[in-house]
């Protein structure tokens, strides 16, 4: 797709479900790579990132059939254990199928990963969490090639410069389900995309506790069975659907919507004048007419999600006042607040905003936006 063309002023009003969360399912999809039997995965969303990691399955030798929302994956007679730089390289998720070879097979060859472009991201937590495992470590060639006689549980710390790593967390995780012993990973990630990995595990016959909070348990088993198994629906979506609906002034009912995964989203979004109501099966949204500026900072979950930085930053450009954003996880998305600016300039009778003051000019971590009130015709 190469443009959207948006015709603006139209309020947002009806039912929408949220679809199956990417970021559980991704994971979820390595995980079957554990067992040799076969697993179904349900509510997944068609998205191109799930594709290639359908993609990434098959290259292993995997036999996936992806309709209708649902996976079915049976990893009975893998073929190679080398993960294709063509397609690693291209989503930083796919580098969690580490984990599950290494698990399963003792060894595994992944290339180092690619994706979305936010910051500094490295994999050296990944790394260490594994090596705590007991296993040998090279890198190749743009390629982790890993090795181990056997899995050992370990205790292990996993905090790094940004705090918690899911997909550290995630790959370490579906290590450790098949290594001898007890394995305990300190400062965890606990956003519900682990949770559900973990549940997913478990449902498979891993023995796993204290996930959603900073400290994992683990203790080893021998194998793991088939399962089936729905995700849960993704917050990010749910989120950016409550804000599109709170921007435009509208009326939504929000399908699927998990008000437990949303707290620090929802709490804010009620902080300037949103109305978030629970409903059957979803969530009632329902913006006043008049919202008032908020200040937000980043943090990990259960704090405010740095993916619902730039939809939060949409709505405080039209709402008067000053909003401060403060991001503590990456920097502030430098394209995002300049195109809004430039879209601001052109509407300047309508909604004027200026950039008061950003810090370190590459590496933004603090955005003042000052909004005026909307003039009238």
């Amino acid at each position: 797709m190469d443009k959207l063309i948006i015709e603006g002023g139209v309020s947002l009003k009806g039912a929408v479900s949220v679809s199956g969360a990417k970021n559980a399912v991704l994971p979820l999809l390595a995980a079957c790579l554990l067992t040799n039997e076969r697993c179904r995965i349900k509510n997944v969303p068609n998205l191109r990132d799930v594709n290639t990691m359908v993609k990434i399955l098959r290259s292993l030798g995997a036999c996936l059939e992806f309709s209708n929302g649902q996976v079915m994956v049976e990893a009975r007679n893998l073929k190679n254990l080398a993960a294709d730089y063509k397609l690693v390289s291209t989503m930083r998720a796919s580098f969690c199928v580490l984990g599950p070879l290494l698990g399963r097979f003792r060894k595994a060859k992944v290339s180092l990963p690619g994706g979305c472009i936010i910051g500094v991201r490295p994999v050296d937590l990944h790394l260490k969490g594994l090596r705590a495992l007991g296993t040998k470590i090279d890198i190749q060639g743009g390629y982790v090639v890993t090795e181990a006689r056997e899995l050992r549980g370990a205790c292990m710390y996993l905090g790094g410069a940004f705090g918690s790593s899911v997909l550290a967390t995630d790959n370490v995780m579906m290590a450790a389900v098949l290594a001898k012993g007890r394995t305990v990973i300190e400062s965890a990630a606990c956003e519900p995309e682990v949770v559900d990995l973990a549940n997913f595990l478990n449902k498979m016959g891993a023995k796993i506790r204290g996930q959603g909070t900073p400290s994992i348990e683990i203790e080893g088993v021998r194998h793991l069975h088939g399962t089936d198994y729905q995700i849960i629906p993704d917050r990010i979506e749910a989120g950016t659907l409550i804000l599109a609906c709170a921007i435009t002034k509208g009326d939504c009912f929000i399908k699927g919507a998990f008000k437990e995964h949303l707290s620090a989203v929802l709490d804010k979004l009620e902080e300037s004048g949103v109305r978030i109501e629970d409903a059957d099966g979803g969530l009632r949204v329902r913006p006043r007419k008049n919202l008032k500026p908020v200040n937000i900072t980043t943090l990990p979950y259960p704090g405010f999600p740095t993916d619902m930085q730039a939809q939060v930053m949409a709505l405080m450009s039209v709402t008067p006042g000053i909003s401060v954003i403060t991001e503590k996880i990456y920097r502030i998305d430098l394209c995002m607040w300049q195109s809004l600016t430039v879209w601001a300039r052109r509407l300047c009778a309508k909604a004027p905003m200026q950039l008061c003051r950003a810090q370190e000019a590459y590496q933004v971590r603090r955005l003042w936006l000052q909004t005026c009130a909307p003039q009238p015709h």
